[in-house]
């Protein structure tokens, strides 16, 4: 059996398309694992806004129950010690102050 020897031109030849194949190769591998780390990283995106929407909307809620009307009056009343003005207190637009006008 005789063996071919190989110029140092096909050796070159044999050697650049094994580091072509390798870069191709090695180029899919990234390509693809970047892929599924974006992919993962999108998920749990959509989880942390879906979970912001949700903490929003229980914010919301509770403002809305914080400035309820009835609510308030109830802290005026109760904690500040408020009442309704008497009607010498209440003065209405266009009125000087120190006179008395009955109410309209």
């Amino acid at each position: 059996m005789v063996r071919r020897k190989f110029n140092p031109r096909e050796i070159a030849l044999g050697a650049a398309f094994v580091v072509l194949l390798l870069t191709i190769i090695t180029f899919y591998i990234w390509y693809q694992s970047e892929a599924i780390r974006l992919g993962y990283a999108i998920a749990d995106t959509e989880y942390r806004v879906r979970r912001m929407k949700e903490e929003i909307m229980k914010l919301e809620a509770k403002k809305a129950g914080l400035l309820s009307l009835g609510r308030i009056e109830k802290i005026a009343r109760e904690e500040l010690g408020l009442t309704d003005p008497r009607p010498d207190q209440v003065i209405y637009e266009g009125q000087e102050s120190g006179k008395k006008v009955e109410k309209p």
